[in-house]
């Protein structure tokens, strides 16, 4: 009997040629001191609020998060994600009780009013969110004072 190949390997198999995109120039910024930044979460998680509109397949927009909002549901579709730690705390995936923290101790200057949710499970083109969604969403990041992303990648 042949073994029977995992989900892992399956999906490393299919992507693991994926092109990757290539620059001319790195963008750098130097942010202020981390006492003084202002800290924002963006996450592939597919976050969003109960309520509102979840992520579709191959969706490469975005979603705001208000950064009081914390009933939000892991639209994240992947067979190779294990949900649960996030049921259990979600500050695994989306740690805001971690950033609010920090600011109490006076390690992070504060925190963003609003965060961003991409869907990670993409199609072999992430052109839409390379030219389009992700500049957006930067802008909004710009627009709220943020100096430092905590990328919390799934």
């Amino acid at each position: 009997m042949a073994e029977q190949e995992l989900g892992d390997a399956v999906i490393r198999r299919q992507i693991g040629g994926m092109p990757v995109p290539e620059f001319s120039e790195t963008a750098w910024t130097a942010p202020p001191p981390l006492s003084e930044a202002r800290v924002a979460v963006v996450t592939s998680a597919a976050l969003h609020p109960r309520d509102g509109e979840g992520f579709t397949v191959n969706d490469a927009s975005y979603r705001a998060l208000d950064h009081d909002q914390r009933q939000l549901v892991l639209g994240h579709w992947s067979p190779n994600f294990d949900r649960s730690a996030f049921g259990i705390d979600y500050n695994v995936v989306y740690p805001l009780a971690r950033l609010d923290e920090l600011v109490e101790q006076g390690v992070i200057g504060s925190v963003a009013s609003k965060h961003y949710s991409f869907a990670g499970n993409q199609p072999d083109d992430v052109a839409t969110i390379r030219h389009d969604s992700a500049p957006a969403c930067a802008a909004e990041l710009k627009a709220d004072g943020v100096d430092v992303v905590f990328l919390t990648p799934v």
